[in-house]
């Protein structure tokens, strides 16, 4: 088994001329988030503008507004079907059955707009980096079955997120600076 099966494999797609970490950050903050969860599984993270991330946010979410990351599990891929169409809608970004990187799995899409993480960094008094950081892990953790509709499930995600940040050397993104 080659080395590279054993980790998370980012495919990245920018679609804006914004700042965005390098893939090797967001591969270790999402490898971090997912533990051993993360061998041999593909990331697809798609970097988009404000009126991208509506479009999806309403149409997913019925939220008609940007929002800073949008998480889309990879639906099970099987005989009968290649991809379900309720599955995530860049599909495209991973686990394409046949490619050269198929000896990894999709666990899934993230899409991030980067100008309403700046918004909120700023708001928030936090650097750009750690915002990053801390969407990324969230997101992440979303692909994996965190979720917080419920309070207690809420909790759960928050203390994992603070955990693996602490861990990345990022404060905690709940408090206020």
């Amino acid at each position: 088994m080659r080395a590279d099966a054993n980790r998370l494999r980012i495919e990245m797609q920018r679609r804006v001329q914004s700042w965005s970490p390098a893939r090797g950050d967001i591969a270790r903050w999402a490898s971090v988030a997912l533990g051993r969860r993360a061998a041999g599984y593909e990331l697809g993270v798609r970097v988009v503008g404000a009126a991208e991330s509506r479009r999806l946010n309403s149409r997913f979410r019925g939220k008609d507004r940007p929002t800073n990351v949008l998480s889309f599990p990879a639906a099970p891929i099987t005989r009968r079907s290649r991809a379900s169409p309720s599955g995530p809608p860049y599909r495209a970004l991973s686990g394409i059955p046949g490619s050269p990187a198929s000896v990894t799995r999709p666990l899934g899409d993230l899409v991030i707009c980067p100008q309403v993480l700046r918004a909120e960094a700023r708001e928030q008094q936090k650097s750009l980096r750690a915002h990053w950081a801390h969407l990324v892990v969230h997101g992440a953790l979303h692909l994996i079955g965190y979720d917080h509709e419920r309070e207690a499930e809420a909790s759960r995600m928050e203390r994992r997120e603070i955990r693996v940040l602490r861990s990345l050397g990022f404060a905690n993104p709940y408090r206020s600076s």
